[in-house]
């Protein structure tokens, strides 16, 4: 089931947007949307008490606004855990997990810019990502229980300004930007995402394709390693990692990252202040 948080005018919803086989590349909000429809829920579909119940409403997708599919507490995101990511930049995979955050204001969705802090960064780099969504707060999950306490899985970009994440010596300012976190364009409930396929453009260059089955630590071993740390709660998100072949971006840019079974998350790119 594909889940999208949607607007029309000023009604922000939830609904259930049918998948009948159209092709999942395209246009600048999400993939294409020819005879694609959403059909609208009451209230939300996070925590114990959520379930799918539709208000009767339909609408084309393409006569809708599609929004980032979910407003996290916190995104955590996982560091180096493509062997190849971590080489290209002179870095061995880590043993374990490398965790980070980006807060939640980082947020946007499908068709909108990402914006280029330009007085304080030269080098802004996309970096195509398989997220992770949480439909109930948990703590402390065993491996085998991990099914159970996601929600969906997502496309993610972990926008990063490349040179104040070398020059600080810590994340948090090159991954925390405004727009810095795109995700969309909605939540697929039903995917085994042990081996699909990962790409990312720019313009329409491939510039990232690879597969999650080169992750180095599974989906599995991040939820329970991340919830040993920290309560994770309904709507929250985990970007898995990227592949290698990251790269800048220029304003007028666009930056598309597919992923197989779920769809493709496109944005543009412009200059800030």
């Amino acid at each position: 089931m594909r889940i999208a948080r949607f607007a029309i005018g000023d009604e922000v919803s939830y609904g259930v947007v049918d998948a009948d086989g159209a092709a999942d590349h395209g246009n600048g909000t999400s993939a294409s949307t020819r005879g694609l429809s959403v059909a609208q829920m009451s209230g939300h579909p996070f925590g114990p008490a959520a379930e799918v119940a539709l208000t009767g409403d339909r609408y084309p997708v393409a006569d809708v606004r599609l929004l980032a599919p979910v407003l996290p507490s916190k995104i955590v995101a996982i560091g180096r855990n493509y062997a190849e990511h971590a080489r290209e930049f002179g870095n061995e995979p880590p043993a374990e997990p490398l965790i980070f955050l980006k807060p939640s204001t980082a947020v946007i969705g499908p068709g909108d810019a990402i914006v280029r802090p330009g007085r304080l960064s030269q080098r802004v780099d996309f970096e195509g990502e398989l997220a992770i969504v949480f439909g109930r707060l948990c703590r402390d999950v065993p491996p085998a229980r991990v099914p159970e306490v996601i929600f969906g899985y997502t496309c993610a970009n972990d926008v990063t300004a490349r040179d104040l994440q070398a020059s600080d010596g810590q994340w948090a300012r090159a991954k925390g930007f405004d727009t810095f976190c795109p995700l969309g364009p909605w939540i697929e409930t039903d995917l085994d995402v042990t081996d699909v396929r990962l790409t990312t453009t720019v313009n329409d260059e491939v510039k990232q394709d690879s597969r999650t089955s080169l992750l180095i630590h599974g989906i599995a071993t991040l939820v329970s390693y991340v919830t040993a740390v920290m309560t994770l709660l309904p709507g929250d998100v985990l970007l898995t990692g990227t592949p290698a072949g990251v790269g800048p971006l220029g304003a007028g840019d666009t930056v598309s990252v597919s992923i197989e079974g779920i769809g493709t998350l496109t944005n543009r790119v412009a200059d800030g202040d």
